[in-house]
């Protein structure tokens, strides 16, 4: 709750100011700029990476969600004020792209594979969705259904169009969450086809950069592999997760999304194959995904190192996303625990506690006096930076922890039945046909254990309600009237009848534990994480001394929780330190180092780097 908080009362109102050029010391964003001038409000050059549009558009998003629960007069006019720019910006044909309105118009449509067109339009029409539901005004809506009409006349099948796919997955997203507010198919027919399309014959991308004055916008793109963006296989033949961490996640989120709209049981389980693939092998014990700095992206089975690994928080976010439309599908909680791990950990470590400064990479270990410009690890920073010049992440926090109620509840409104996925304090309302269900959920997890819930209902007796089983909780109960009640387990859910006004505890165990990767995970082999519920703990050099390669966990002592700074719960541990003090064999030596009995301390991973610079460690040798 305190997040949601921060995202209205600071970390919009501070990314406002990025967005106009207002923070000092910091790369300049342009992006409002961009619009001003494409709209001939402003006299200039476009500014930015081809996708700096979506600066814009995210912001708007998250101001959409945010106005759904906290309704904000003053907001509300000024994004209406961003929204007649885009309207201004807008081609008489429906088309918006800043970059190409001002740069390039004569380029439009010639490069799907670096232009971003595609993209950027997805990340417009999800924005002008939120707004149509946090406002119920439809301007900015009816402008992205123009676009929509003008995409899909341009791209399909038939003669005359385009017979190509997005370069970077998005507008796929943003075109099913247009048809669900619209009601229009074609938009979702046209999502339907760009995932169809890719990977299919001829590699569309290839075929583009064959042509004589094809100009690379990305140098790194001179020797494209398809795999890069998806486009090597049909996406129902594709059983890896390949290529770039965002894209990938973005597209999955799409094809879950199209296999419960045409009942896809071939996409469903390509889905499904996919997120095993990437939870039992390619993702980090953080919820971070795409572990190469080069090319941001996926490379092969258990290859996670902790600190050369990008895990952009873009692509914790895809995961996310991709996890919550399974368990909508599936109806299964092991989506969740991925979920909420994701949420958890590399998500919120990629904004400070402040809400004013960012991380677009998530290590899993740093250290600073190595993280050097022209190394292997240029892409690491060591201090979170208040804005950046590609700037996606941050915005992309910013929405997500606005939108972060479809995360908490589930709703099957075939069946009636309500689940509960998180466990975060709120309130809300919903109806079922016609008649209101007040919910509550009032707890202080994850730094306790005890949630009540309560639940006032008219259609009580055809409700279910469906608690989560966290894949970490130990002696789940569920009381009711000091009763411990029995109920049935189904696919990670404990299952609850409805009563017209009821009120329960939610009750279990979630003791600190050690964790131990798989040892095909070469990185982490002899040594040790600590979790404690959906937590990950790191350990920082303001706590432990630097040099925390030195030291050794013993695990044979018990851990031990204690207060942390900024109300968390810090974790006591014993071990040994590798004394450097005392070394005198020179760089190497035959002498065997002298160690010390330590007392060490872990915080949350999310909270690090917010005591000033230092080095940081989430694996710890084991003793």
């Amino acid at each position: 709750s305190e997040r949601i908080n921060l995202v209205k009362d600071v970390i919009i109102p501070y990314q406002w100011d990025a967005i106009n050029d207002r923070l000092e010391d910091t790369e300049s964003s342009h992006s409002l700029e961009n619009f001003k001038i494409a709209a001939g409000l402003s006299e200039g050059e476009f500014y930015g990476a081809v996708f700096q549009d979506t600066d814009v558009a995210k912001w708007l998003e998250a101001v959409g969600f945010s106005l759904i629960c906290y309704p904000d007069k003053k907001l509300e006019k000024t994004a209406d004020e961003v929204i007649d720019i885009i309207e201004k910006a807008q081609c008489k044909d429906g088309y918006i792209n800043t970059y190409f309105t001002i740069k390039e118009p004569e380029k439009r449509w010639s490069d799907l594979c670096e232009g971003h067109e595609l993209y950027t339009a997805g990340h417009l029409m999800e924005a002008a969705v939120s707004y149509y539901y946090g406002t119920g005004k439809d301007k900015f809506l009816k402008c992205m259904c123009r676009f929509a009409d003008l995409i899909c006349q341009v791209f399909g099948n038939e003669e005359g169009q385009i017979q190509g796919y997005p370069g970077h997955q998005e507008v796929e997203i943003g075109l099913i969450k247009l048809y669900r507010a619209t009601g229009e198919k074609r938009y979702l027919e046209q999502a339907k086809y760009f995932i169809d399309a890719r990977g299919v014959g001829e590699n569309y991308f290839l075929k583009e950069m064959a042509h004589p004055n094809y100009k690379y916008i990305f140098p790194e793109f001179m020797r494209y592999d398809p795999a890069y963006s998806q486009s090597h296989l049909p996406v129902r033949e594709q059983t890896t997760a390949e290529g770039h961490a965002v894209r990938a996640v973005y597209m999955y989120t799409a094809m879950a999304e199209l296999a419960y709209e045409y009942q896809d049981e071939g996409l469903l389980q390509a889905c499904k194959t996919l997120w095993n693939n990437i939870v039992e092998k390619r993702m980090y014990i953080t919820g971070g995904i795409g572990s190469s700095g080069i090319l941001e992206r996926f490379t092969t089975d258990y290859d996670l190192p902790n600190e050369y690994n990008y895990s952009e928080s873009c692509a914790s976010i895809g995961l996310a996303l991709f996890g919550l439309r399974m368990a909508q599908l599936t109806k299964e909680s092991r989506y969740i625990d991925v979920v909420e791990r994701a949420l958890y950990n590399t998500v919120l470590a990629g904004i400070a506690m402040d809400g004013k400064s960012f991380f677009y990479v998530n290590p899993l270990e740093v250290w600073p006096a190595a993280c050097m410009d022209r190394t292997s690890k240029e892409h690491i920073k060591s201090m979170r930076q208040k804005w950046f010049g590609v700037a996606c992440c941050p915005p992309n926090i910013a929405r997500t922890l606005a939108s972060l109620g479809q995360y908490i509840y589930g709703w099957d409104k075939q069946e009636k039945t309500l689940y509960i996925n998180l466990f975060i304090s709120n309130k809300t309302e919903f109806e079922i046909e016609g008649k209101k269900v007040s919910v509550e959920i009032e707890t202080c997890f994850p730094w306790e254990n005890k949630m009540v819930f309560r639940i006032e209902s008219d259609i009580y007796d055809e409700l279910k309600i469906m608690v989560r089983i966290p894949e970490y909780a130990e002696d789940f109960h569920i009381i009711k009237d000091g009763e411990e009640m029995q109920s049935e387990v189904r696919l990670g859910y404990a299952v609850l009848k409805g009563e017209k006004n009821a009120e329960y505890e939610i009750l279990f165990d979630f003791m600190p534990r050690f964790y131990r990767a798989d040892p095909r995970v070469r990185a982490d082999v002899g040594k040790i994480a600590v979790m404690r519920g959906p937590l990950v703990y790191c350990f920082e050099e303001i706590d432990n001394g630097s040099n925390l390669s030195a030291l050794f966990i013993d695990t044979t002592k018990k851990l031990e929780e204690t207060e942390g700074y900024a109300d968390t719960v810090a974790l006591k541990m014993k071990g040994v330190r590798v004394k450097q003090e005392s070394w005198t064999g020179g760089l190497y030596s035959i002498e065997k180092p002298e160690t010390e009995e330590v007392e060490l301390t872990a915080v949350p991973y999310f909270c690090w780097n917010n005591r000033g610079e230092g080095e940081m460690a989430v694996w710890i040798k084991e003793l």
